[in-house]
């Protein structure tokens, strides 16, 4: 077999949703064997429909799709579907099968030991944390051992182990690889080349080269861009101006003008449509609920998961208004199921002052209905808010700044990518105007430009906050008043 042979083909690939959501427009790419290829684009750009276009789950609209007949495919998703939550892990990996799988157990102990996880095979899935779920979804991938893998974000939720664990699988890995991810170290690690999707000619580009020489390489091309329109939109400004005297002259003067309006139309061929692929989310600022004054939250105590038990551990937090607690600890150690505690009033060990409210990024966004549309979602954040002055206008204005426009409004959150659902998010937060800011792994999914837009605006808040994080140069942009490392109790 040869490394350079074509395992996959788009011809002409065009795909969209509904009429009025274009994902592809004649894309033309293909995929060589043994290659490892990042997936870029900007956030609902359709890198995940990408992926169910290659797998099948999708059809083109027009233009073919070619698989080498020996070639398997197998994705790991971005997140666990919802009605596979209930399953022990044993039917969840065979689920990754059409038909029965007889030697399965020894098979879901070697993947589960390549993703660093102990995972029994009666454990319901459901009661394995964000992290270990994320080591779940790479496993399902792995265990159907495939020609082409596909990795939805898979660093997501993974701590720093379960990162370097999987970069270096991914460097000794033989076989072919795609990965969409916004986490630039991990793909300069391993990807040999680029695939960009551009959201503006909905065609897929193909670079080659490490992750950080193609962004530049994208940066710079768009600077020419950039400076080649201004260049012609001043040439063409000056030939209108003269044209227009011109042709005012009459006679001979009038074929003149007619002939550099020709000419005007020839360079306005040439401007190219100029690439937002630096679109950032505007700067924001979360409210803080008024009239918070002294304690917000007391921990006495917290349950930590040792030996895959969980155990009380006595400990000795105040926050007041104004401070920041990083929550700290390993994939598994039960970082989220205190989080879900506070967030939902169910405390033994915990207390929060009356009347303080509460705003909870969840990193799996459950705290939206996905039947909801995007407007409805933030509609029900001000429903309670006795300030009247939240104007249609105002909603509007805050959604815009977070790249949401009139289209996605109407749309419902299942529908959104899963950065669209962090967008959104966000977008909440800033209407409900929290007293204490509750934030698990709140840059899983976000595009990297948006990073620090967002690690500004958290640093600016002026409520309390618990942020867990597995990402660093994130947490160094935010002011920390205390650090509580599960693991150390």
């Amino acid at each position: 077999m040869a490394q350079n042979e074509v395992i996959a083909r788009f011809n002409k690939v065009s795909f969209e949703y509904g009429h009025n959501k274009p994902i592809l427009n004649e894309a033309d790419f293909s995929i060589r064997r043994g290659s490892k290829i990042t997936l870029m684009g900007q956030n609902g750009s359709g890198k995940s429909t990408i992926f169910n276009l290659i797998t099948g789950v999708l059809k083109p609209d027009s233009g073919t799709i070619n698989i080498a007949d020996d070639v398997t495919v197998a994705t790991a998703k971005q997140v666990i579907p919802r009605n596979q939550m209930d399953l022990t892990v044993r039917e969840f990996f065979e689920k990754c099968f059409s038909k029965k799988i007889y030697n399965i157990d020894p098979r879901i102990d070697d993947v589960c030991e390549v993703v660093n996880l102990n995972a029994p095979h009666d454990r319901i899935i459901k009661s394995f944390s964000g992290g270990q779920q994320a080591r779940l979804l790479l496993a399902s991938a792995l265990i159907q051992n495939p020609d082409l893998l596909l990795l939805d974000e898979p660093t997501n939720n993974l701590d720093k182990d379960g990162i370097e664990h999987l970069t270096k699988f991914l460097q000794e890995y033989k076989k072919t690889c795609i990965v969409i991810s916004h986490d630039a170290d991990f793909l300069n690690a391993f990807t040999q080349g680029v695939f960009y999707l551009d959201i503006f000619t909905k065609k897929v580009e193909q670079y080659v080269g490490n992750y950080f020489d193609v962004v530049e390489e994208i940066k710079l091309r768009l600077e020419r861009e950039r400076k080649k329109n201004a260049r012609l939109a001043k040439d063409i400004i000056h030939r209108k101006e003269q044209a227009n005297f011109f042709g005012q002259k009459g006679g001979h003067m009038r074929d003149v003008a007619r002939k550099m309006n020709e000419k005007i139309e020839e360079l306005e061929e040439e401007v190219v449509d100029e690439r937002h692929e630096d679109k950032t989310i505007r700067d924001f600022f979360i409210p803080c609920q008024e009239d918070i004054t002294g304690q917000v939250l007391e921990l006495k105590s917290v349950s930590v998961v040792k030996n895959h038990k969980f155990t009380a551990k006595k400990v000795s937090v105040i926050l007041k208004k104004g401070e920041r607690l990083l929550l700290k600890g390993p994939n598994g150690i039960g970082k989220t199921t205190l989080l879900e505690k506070l967030a939902h009033g169910d405390l033994k060990g915990e207390h929060i002052t009356k009347g303080i409210k509460i705003g909870y990024y969840r990193q799996d966004f459950s705290t939206l209905n996905f039947e909801d549309t995007v407007y409805e979602a933030l509609k029900s954040a001000v429903k309670d808010d006795p300030d009247m002055s939240m104007t249609e206008q105002k909603l509007r204005s805050i959604a815009s700044g977070f790249l949401i426009n009139e289209h996605i409004l109407r749309t419902k959150i299942g529908s959104l990518s899963e950065g669209q659902k962090g967008l959104v998010a966000f977008a909440r937060l800033v209407l409900l105007k929290p007293g204490l800011l509750i934030l698990d792994e709140p840059t899983n999914h976000i595009n990297f430009r948006h990073i620090p837009v967002i690690a500004a605006a958290l640093d600016k808040y002026t409520g309390t906050m618990i942020l867990v994080s597995h990402v660093p140069e994130f947490v160094k942009q935010i002011k920390v008043n205390m650090t509580l490392d599960l693991e150390k109790l």
